[in-house]
């Protein structure tokens, strides 16, 4: 009698053939695409409202604007010149957030306009061609 596991490694032993399917790609879904194009961005727009504070936090952390303004003062020769002041926190947020939904509706816009396009580009080329393999 044999065991199992000399059952398991004789079945281990065996080649298994790669086997290649070929897909063609004719049509994409407009709701999938404004779907997916609207998540992608409002993830993006997240991204970006968090960086932008994180770098603000940093650069002030870091000492950098009131070096900038020292600097800025000596050139402009004017003492109540002030960055901090003019790009404070909440300041620099909101416009990151008025960017973010900015980039929210232009990155909709676009993936659906994007779905449209390649649909009607169907009729013309056929499609794109994916082939995929077992390994």
């Amino acid at each position: 009698m044999s065991s199992v596991a000399e059952k398991l490694q004789r079945k281990s032993q065996r080649q298994v053939a790669v086997k290649q399917v070929r897909l063609k790609l004719v049509y994409v879904d407009f709701w999938s695409a404004v779907k997916l194009s609207f998540l992608v961005a409002v993830s993006l727009g997240i991204v970006l409202v968090v960086a932008t504070i994180l770098v603000w936090i940093v650069l002030n952390s870091t000492g950098i604007f009131s070096s900038l303004d020292k600097i800025l003062r000596d050139i402009l020769g004017d003492p109540s010149f002030s960055i901090s002041k003019n790009f404070s926190l909440p300041q620099v947020a909101l416009f990151a957030f008025v960017l973010a939904i900015l980039n929210v509706v232009v990155g909709t816009a676009l993936g659906a306009i994007g779905s449209m396009l390649y649909n009607f580009s169907v009729r013309l080329t056929g499609g794109l061609l994916v082939g995929f393999t077992n390994n």
